[in-house]
């Protein structure tokens, strides 16, 4: 049994390294458990980029917090002198009474941000990389960009590391209680003793939070970088945005410029139910062939030579919005998974918001959106 520890974080993805960072920073004993090694790619929190954007389309509640967020990311590079951001610009586009359009207009109304309205043809001259149909409009806003999330975690784990924060890698948890003190987690190693405990699991949150009876899904999802078929400049950094793309009911597209790897392309919310330890992670002749199919049609000059491909995972839940909680029958446990595929931008602002709620501080945000009450045991 080791004790003495104010606190311990269990999966060191994107919320969990940026909470031991925030918990180690602030002077607590902590402990950061991960089952692989931190900024590995066996989760949720890997592939090279991120979109972060203001005009938050699936529900204007989250700008504020988006909006601590960037200031977040800011401090993090100030402090560990990495680079994780990179200001792109960002482009929602699709019929206008799709969610990513609408949504991202009733943000940025309501949150009073810069942003503009284009025509297809408007974007087709602005952006010439895309090819719109004649009724979809464009949302564009100048702050949207990319954030790098291996970078970012290990910026996150390096400096809690630094500050006294224990991290063990390669050491999977096999259980945890609740006890008159606190908690007790057991790992492939032993077991440690701790007054809070912090659980941000990813993927394996059906597993590791089943007592909760909420229906956490982890979903496959693919990642692809093509190399430009032509005209490579309209995909550099500086005149291709980060995009959201609505390309009819239930299919949305996203991506990112080419830095260097390619054109990173992928579809949101769209792959199957698996188990996270079993997942497939090769990439089928069948399932690149579709995702050129759709290239051809709406972003032609992107559809040249396939150089790489990648497996993550989403974790969601039916309304697709965040679960950050306190457990119901054990307070002194902190849950705050799944992300349901949008939440890697706002895990450094997060981290603050859990650190407060494991050391029992008030809370600047609304969290309700993101409240346990909200689901019926299944």
């Amino acid at each position: 049994m080791t004790n003495g520890y104010d606190v311990i974080v269990v999966g060191l993805g994107a919320m969990g390294s940026a909470t031991l960072h925030q918990l180690a920073h602030r002077g607590h004993r902590v402990l950061g458990l991960e089952q692989f090694t931190p900024a590995h790619a066996y989760g949720s929190s890997h592939g090279k980029s991120r979109i972060i954007r203001e005009a938050y389309f699936e529900d204007p509640r989250y700008v504020p917090l988006v909006q601590r967020a960037y200031e977040c990311w800011r401090r993090l590079e100030v402090e560990s002198g990495v680079t994780v951001f990179r200001q792109t610009g960002g482009l929602m586009l699709g019929a206008p009474e799709s969610a990513v359009v609408s949504g991202a207009i009733l943000s940025a109304q309501l949150h009073q941000l810069p942003h503009e309205i284009l025509t297809a043809g408007d974007v087709q001259r602005r952006f010439p990389a895309f090819r719109p149909r004649p009724s979809d409009i464009g949302v564009v806003e100048p702050r949207a960009g990319m954030l790098a999330p291996e970078r970012a975690i290990s910026a996150f784990t390096t400096l809690a590391t630094q500050h006294g924060a224990d991290v063990r890698s390669n050491e999977p948890m096999l259980s945890w209680r609740a006890v008159r003190d606190g908690v007790e987690v057991t790992t492939t190693h032993g077991t440690y003793s701790a007054a809070r405990l912090v659980l941000t699991v990813g993927a394996w949150a059906g597993t590791v939070l089943r007592d909760l009876g909420v229906p956490f899904v982890a979903q496959r999802n693919v990642l692809y970088w093509f190399a430009p078929l032509r005209h490579a400049h309209l995909f550099a950094p500086e005149r291709f945005p980060v995009f959201l793309q609505d390309l009819g009911p239930g299919l949305t597209s996203y991506g990112f410029a080419d830095t260097g790897d390619g054109v990173k392309i992928a579809l949101h919310h769209h792959g199957d139910s698996v188990n996270p330890d079993t997942v497939r992670r090769s990439v089928s002749d069948d399932e690149v062939a579709y995702i050129r199919t759709l290239l051809a049609e709406w972003m032609p000059d992107a559809n040249g030579a396939l150089r790489e491909t990648a497996v993550c995972m989403y974790t969601n839940v039916p309304d697709e919005h965040f679960v950050i909680d306190a457990h119901p029958d054990h307070p002194s446990v902190i849950v705050a998974s799944p992300c349901s595929g949008h939440g890697f931008k706002f895990s450094s602002a997060l981290g603050e918001v859990l650190a407060d709620m494991a050391t029992n501080l008030p809370v600047a945000f609304d969290m309700s959106l993101f409240s346990l009450a909200r689901f019926t045991p299944v």
